[in-house]
């Protein structure tokens, strides 16, 4: 039997705390790790010799990207492992906030799994481009797929964790690539063991059975069957439930670290840097694809893995659907160009909008769109953890007043409406869309996390503004039918406080944008 919970925000964010502080911890409040100095330099040194490959890049194997010290890019060992602690401790005092006994046991054990990511193919034996599940990462800095992690905290709060691995195999090895395999886990992953995948049954068995824990693990979000099926006969057989672990993962994956707002900075910078490249480079003549190609490798050339999502590139008409991505037609002069894009660079994503003339001047009908437009997202930009900007979902609400009262400037809303609801209203009517969303891992981040929580240090997200108005609509202007303007930039409250504009460098100002092409 399966029982998903609802989670009391507040107790889980007492229990999680507010942002994580790395110096807190020691390898002291783990059970005794099983990482020794020679181990740790033995995997150096096979890996400086070429002795060994292991299934991710290394210091040692790529030092352009990843620095000593690093798991990751930007990202340490020890970030991980103070990562796991956290997250099993806030486990156990949420569960301890409801008395003597949480979901009808007195125990206070508990043994999380998450699976990693399977390799996807686009038929026969041709592969997606792997992407790792972005919680499992986010615990473990792991890149290979069919891995998963369990993780305990017993009645004493000691936290243990086991990865389990796909074995060395040469002949697999010899048309995938390296695998890392068990040994050399606990060294470069910094977990206290290290298992074949074949051994997570008879593991999960044999641990349950000594911990007696509460359960967690999400079943809908499992790629691997086997651990699936291994999950629920435990779970039928000891006539326990399954907890959903996911909202306790995202809400520490919500406050950003010092090193991953490091990342976001940079992932943001690349994205920027490629958007004013491009727009400088439009002209009438081009397609709507070749323009994805620019951004893609503009990104690329700058270190970005890919882009973050399959991008919005929409010419005239084609801005006024919000998710168009078909990017097949031809750049006409006197229209404008929406473009929607973003990279990911050490696993953590950019997402920016733009939109600029095709042949460098803004007709009257554009300019005046256009100017509201910027003003209003500079606007919300203010109100961030001001009245009526405390919450993402308050920036929204602010956002449609705004548009509505902006709107009957010009005239394009009644000018009889005064009641704010009615002129919110109008102003959804023209940009039917939130105008924020978290900003991390995954382009809409944490999407449990609901956008009524208050804004606070450590938070990334969006702020994007848009005006869709449809070709066939009656009831505005000739001039404005067939025009959609977006303005997206991203945002982090920085540890000081203070509301950073990630994507600052990339261009929108109207004059400015205009210069671009000079």
């Amino acid at each position: 039997m399966i029982a998903f919970k609802r989670l009391s925000r507040f107790c889980l964010l007492r229990a999680l705390g507010n942002q994580p502080k790395f110096s807190t911890y020691s390898t002291t409040r783990m059970c005794k790790a099983q990482i020794t100095a020679e181990e740790v330099r033995s995997l150096a040194d096979a890996l400086k010799n070429g002795l060994r490959a292991l299934g991710q890049p290394t210091n040692a194997t790529h030092p352009h990207l990843i620095k000593p010290h690093e798991l990751v890019p930007g990202v340490e060992q020890a970030e991980f492992q103070t990562r796991r602690i956290r997250l099993m401790e806030g486990i156990q005092t949420y569960a301890e906030g409801f008395g003597n006994e949480f979901n009808g046991r007195a125990s206070r054990a508990h043994m999380l799994v998450i699976g990693a990511a399977c390799k996807k193919y686009m038929s026969g034996k041709i592969p997606y481009v792997f992407r790792q599940n972005s919680d499992f990462y986010y615990l473990t800095g792991c890149l290979e797929p069919d891995s998963v992690l369990l993780l305990t905290i017993d009645e004493s709060g000691t936290v243990q964790s086991i990865l389990f691995m796909r074995p060395k195999d040469p002949h697999a090895e010899l048309w995938d690539g390296p695998r890392t395999g068990p040994d050399y886990a606990v060294p470069l992953f910094g977990v206290h063991e290290a298992l074949p995948i074949e051994k997570f049954h008879q593991t999960l068995i044999a641990r349950y059975s000594q911990l007696k824990p509460h359960l967690w693990f999400d079943l809908s979000q499992s790629e691997q069957s086997n651990v699936t099926d291994a999950m629920l006969q435990v779970c039928n057989n000891e006539r326990t439930q399954l907890l959903p672990v996911c909202t306790f993962v995202e809400n520490m994956r919500l406050i950003k670290s010092p090193a991953e707002m490091e990342l976001m900075r940079s992932t943001c910078s690349i994205a920027s840097s490629a958007f004013n490249e491009v727009m400088a480079e439009t002209r009438p003549g081009q397609s709507e694809h070749q323009l994805y190609a620019a951004v893609d490798f503009k990104c690329r050339m700058r270190s970005a893995s890919y882009l973050a999502y399959p991008p919005v590139v929409a010419a005239g008409r084609n801005a006024t659907v919000i998710h168009y991505v078909n990017n097949t037609q031809i750049l006409q002069p006197q229209e404008l160009l929406l473009m929607d894009a973003g990279c990911e660079y050490g696993g953590y994503t950019s997402d920016i909008t733009r939109t600029w003339p095709v042949s460098g001047q803004f007709t009257e009908p554009q300019r005046t769109l256009y100017d509201m437009m910027e003003q209003l997202q500079k606007e919300i930009i203010e109100l961030i953890m001001q009245p009526g900007g405390e919450t993402l979902d308050q920036l929204f609400e602010t956002a449609c007043y705004k548009l509505g009262k902006y709107l009957q400037e010009i005239g394009l809303v009644p000018k009889n409406l005064t009641d704010h609801k009615e002129l919110a209203t109008q102003g959804y009517k023209f940009c039917p869309h939130h105008v924020s969303h978290y900003l991390g891992m995954d382009v809409h981040d944490t999407p449990h996390v609901p956008r009524n929580t208050r804004i606070q240090p450590g938070m990334v997200f969006t702020v994007e503004p848009g005006i869709y108005i449809d070709e066939k609509r009656t009831d505005v202007p000739a001039e404005f039918r067939g025009i959609g303007i977006r303005i997206e930039d991203d945002v982090l409250i920085n540890d000081k406080g203070q509301v950073e504009v990630l994507t600052a460098s990339c261009v929108k100002e109207r004059r400015a944008l205009e210069d671009l092409f000079k």
